[in-house]
């Protein structure tokens, strides 16, 4: 019987066995990955100084930074804050523990996170985020590989139709410098109505010369096209080659689209940004692109996973068969059938049923038997 003080709090659950398992299975696949591509895993703590978490990565103070649980530290009468992000925890370590080691440097952690509130369309509060930096580095050779590594992770995990969907996050930034002047009043203007796919409030904000980009999304090809025939100037061209050199990097690893004005979740990326998805699954499953570590200023690339989303597109797990041992079993023949792969189950009293606690076979004089 569930009593009230049983309940969870809301966006927080559970995760059953089977649950469990696909999130344990996809999460070894994808570090499994990153550590056959040289990341080095860390283990930040759970919490830390609230100053230095939401200081460490400039979007974190506007968007990370409200989502956290602080509370005042009883050891040092400081303010603590629970992780909602790892990212800059990472950058934290590059640039203090890790600021001699040689560069580039590549990182990887799993861990979980929880934020005060989420959001409607995706209410969980809690998850286990995955991923890797690749510190020192935010060319297009560091952002090709951020990518595939991700994609490569995915697959790894068992996901299929999977896509990528590229951005240039300082895309209205750069315009705004030289080929399509604004102040800085019209540039937060222009980028909120080019968020909101707005064409009208876009020329009343006084930026008529950005419609053009509304219609540059899409289809990798078709959107990059677009954006080449806005020319600018040629302000945009080293940015277009750059991302058509990371589509050719990605080739037929996954779908590929462009939505250039994009700034959803990457407001402290640089120059690129991606968003990754599946097939089966609406939310997206992580993000990642180039960026500079607050503090140190140094360029770094990356990317997050969420394994919570994207195991529930994952196989499940073939669990290996049980054994059932009982009393007075053969325990060297037991731990080597454990050496095999078997799973086994002790019996600890007369009467237990080995077939409904889940087991096929038993231990007998040495040898299993089928049940």
């Amino acid at each position: 019987m569930t009593k009230p003080n049983d309940l969870l709090p809301e966006g927080l659950e559970d995760r059953l066995p089977a649950e469990a398992a696909r999130i344990t299975a996809a999460m070894r696949a994808c570090l499994g990955v990153l550590d056959a591509h040289g990341y080095d895993r860390v283990r930040p703590p759970l919490l830390e100084f609230e100053a230095s978490l939401a200081g460490r990565m400039a979007g974190a103070v506007k968007g990370e930074g409200r989502s956290m649980f602080r509370f005042v530290d009883p050891a040092s009468l400081r303010t603590l804050a629970l992780r909602s992000d790892m990212t800059p925890q990472i950058g934290r370590i590059a640039a203090t523990r890790l600021r001699d080691a040689p560069r580039p440097l590549r990182l990887a952690y799993a861990g979980d996170t929880v934020v005060i509130k989420a959001s409607q369309l995706d209410p969980a509060r809690e998850r286990l985020q995955l991923g890797a930096e690749l510190i020192g580095a935010d060319s297009v050779a560091a952002a090709s590989e951020a990518v595939m590594l991700a994609v490569e992770a995915l697959q790894a995990a068992g996901l299929t139709g999977i896509s990528v969907d590229v951005t240039l996050p300082d895309l209205v930034d750069t315009l705004a410098e030289k080929a399509f002047p604004l102040d800085a009043e019209q540039v937060e203007a222009v980028r909120r109505e080019l968020d909101t796919k707005d064409a009208g409030g876009l020329r009343a904000a006084g930026g008529a010369a950005y419609l053009p980009l509304l219609y540059a999304a899409g289809p990798f090809d078709t959107a990059l096209a677009a954006l080449r025939a806005v020319d600018a100037g040629g302000a945009l061209k080293s940015r277009l080659d750059a991302l058509e050199q990371i589509a050719a990097r990605i080739g037929d690893a996954a779908q590929i689209t462009l939505d250039p004005t994009e700034r959803h979740g990457f407001e402290y990326q640089s120059w690129f940004g991606f968003t990754l998805y599946a097939g089966g699954l609406r939310h997206a499953l992580g993000r990642g692109g180039t960026y500079r570590i607050a503090g140190s200023d140094e360029p770094a690339t990356g990317f997050t996973l969420y394994v919570d989303r994207l195991a529930e597109a994952a196989p499940q797990p073939e669990a290996a068969g049980m054994v059932w041992l009982p009393l007075g079993h053969d325990r060297a023949a037991a731990a080597a059938l454990r050496d095999e792969g078997w799973r086994t189950l002790a019996q600890l009293a007369e009467g237990e049923d080995p077939a409904a606690l889940g087991c096929g076979h038993v231990l007998e004089g040495g040898a299993l038997r089928a049940l």
